[in-house]
């Protein structure tokens, strides 16, 4: 029997209640749901913590325009974004390692402390180089989190838990999409950007309240089979990471790479704003830092797209970074092409929330579980023809509206693959690689999606989509050029094509428990 195979036959009841095969009868809490009595206070707070991120990630967008005109720093307004990320890639390898060596408890909350830094650091910023410095300070916050979250789900829920508890994190980017970008926006305007920034950290404190004691009586401590793997070397695990000889490679030499993967994202980022020859430096530099470096982080198998653990890390890649990639132009493309207002082009993808939330509540049935790897294809199947349908609206006879539902379906699909992908995850990883793994498995997420932003963005300026943008903000609509979005709707499709052969690649990996 495989991991990802309908269960047929009888398992025995573990010790441990995080461990991928235990059971009803035989896990603390019996029977309960993530909201009985046994889990509650946890997953109300965890779940608050996604709330709260998933607020500032929408909030904070609609403000960082406004404070980077009266830092008089817009020329650095990329790098506010860029800085969050690079740092987050390196954060979330120090995550993983720190959390497979003691558990989530330090990571979780160390991160939550830089993100809520940071975000002081922002609002508090008289100069844009702080402004910069303080998203690169809640970069490394989010990249810790992110990472123990994965950790402390397959540490501190039983198998059957982590499909539910997968989709109340999706639902929790609910509310926020919606009320996110509307509550900045009246706060930025009646009390200033600042606040924005600097009234998030104080509602941190009440998840913490709820999530900190049970994450300590939970999953604290190093994992089972931890032993002897405090100093990272390959004798620690049998990890499929890293060296060619299937070995993880040891802790220093994973911060090197964590290292050269944040400073190769960063130079290929640089090199794509700007389409000059004398840009292929950074570019080269770029890819030859992040490419090894990937390569060494990554589940052995995973551009190759290898059956089970290698796929699943590889299609998260995959439908994260064309998706968002693709839905980054949706706006623009109905501003500048339909003549929309940013508000209703902004409410054209609103249903997404709604349909992500639901896919990834479908995912979650427990009488699906059998199917789990075939709906994760539907997904990638619904996730490209959304976006193949995208630039349909370039055409003056086709309605608006038809755009919303069809990425309504896309997102549908994108709720069944991230949900789905997570849960595979922690089902295919041992306790003492689950950090190591959900480490790769947000790197392919983030650099996916800075790699093909890149990437179409580049695309998108060369076949005249700059005089677009620029002609928008002034006119509120602009001249025709369909070809720059095209040409980042159909390659962007293309992407999502190959996601549904890798995710027809997802069985076959055996059990954590049959290696």
């Amino acid at each position: 029997m495989t991991a990802l195979e309908p269960r047929d036959r009888a398992e025995p009841t573990p010790t441990n209640p995080g461990s991928s095969h235990a059971t009803a009868e035989g896990e603390p809490g019996g029977g309960e749901g993530v909201l009985g009595r046994t889990y509650r206070a946890l997953s109300i707070g965890i779940i608050t913590v996604v709330l709260l991120i998933a607020f500032e990630a929408t909030a904070v967008g609609t403000a960082m325009p406004v404070a980077a005109r009266e830092l008089h720093g817009v020329g650095l307004y990329a790098f506010a974004f860029s800085a969050y990320f690079t740092t987050s890639l390196l954060a979330m390898v120090i995550s993983g390692q720190w959390s497979d060596r003691r558990g989530p408890l330090g990571p979780l909350t160390g991160g939550i402390a830089l993100w809520a830094a940071g975000l002081v650091l922002s609002g508090a910023a008289q100069a844009m180089w702080v402004f910069v410095l303080g998203r690169a300070v809640q970069g490394l916050g989010g990249g810790l989190v992110i990472v123990a979250l994965y950790v402390l789900v397959g540490r501190a829920y039983p198998e059957r838990l982590r499909p539910p508890i997968m989709a109340a994190f999706a639902a929790s980017w609910v509310v926020p999409s919606v009320v996110g970008p509307l509550a900045s926006g009246t706060v930025t305007e009646q009390l200033g950007w600042r606040w924005v920034f600097l009234g998030i950290p104080a509602l941190i404190v009440l998840p913490l309240v709820f999530a900190l004691p049970a994450v300590r009586r939970t999953a604290s401590g190093p994992p089972p089979g931890a032993d002897g793997a405090e100093d990272g070397d390959a004798a620690g695990n049998g990890g499929g990471h890293g060296d060619g000889d299937g070995t993880r490679p040891s802790g220093a030499r994973r911060l090197r790479l964590a290292l050269g993967i944040s400073l190769g994202a960063a130079l290929l980022q640089y090199a794509a704003q700007d389409l000059t020859w004398p840009a292929t430096l950074p570019a080269v530099a770029g890819a030859a830092l992040l490419v090894p470096a990937a390569l060494g982080l990554m589940p052995r198998g995973t551009f190759l797209a290898a059956r089970g653990l290698p796929a699943v890390v590889l299609l998260r890649g995959i439908a994260a970074g064309s998706f968002i990639a693709a839905e980054s132009f949706v706006p623009l493309m109905l501003v500048t092409q339909r003549g929309l207002s940013p508000t209703l082009a902004g409410f054209s993808l609103a249903l997404g929330g709604l349909t992500w939330a639901l896919g990834s509540y479908v995912q979650a049935r427990p009488r699906l579980e059998p199917w789990r790897e075939r709906l994760t294809q539907c997904g990638m199947v619904l996730v490209a023809a959304a976006i193949a349908a995208a630039p349909s609206v370039l055409l003056e006879s086709v309605p608006v509206w038809t755009l919303a539902v069809a990425w309504g379906f896309g997102c549908f699909g994108m709720g069944l693959v991230l949900s789905a992908t997570s849960v595979l995850l922690l089902k295919l990883s041992a306790p003492e690689e689950a950090g190591a793994n959900s480490a790769a498995l947000q790197m392919s997420d983030g650099l996916s999606n800075a790699l093909l932003l890149a990437a179409g963005g580049a695309a998108f300026a060369a076949l005249g989509g700059g005089a677009v943008g620029s002609h928008a903000m002034t006119s509120g609509t602009g001249p025709s050029h369909p070809g720059a979005f095209v040409a980042v709707f159909l390659p962007m499709a293309a992407v999502a094509v190959t996601g549904v052969w890798v995710a027809g690649r997802l069985r076959g990996a055996p059990n954590v428990s049959e290696r």
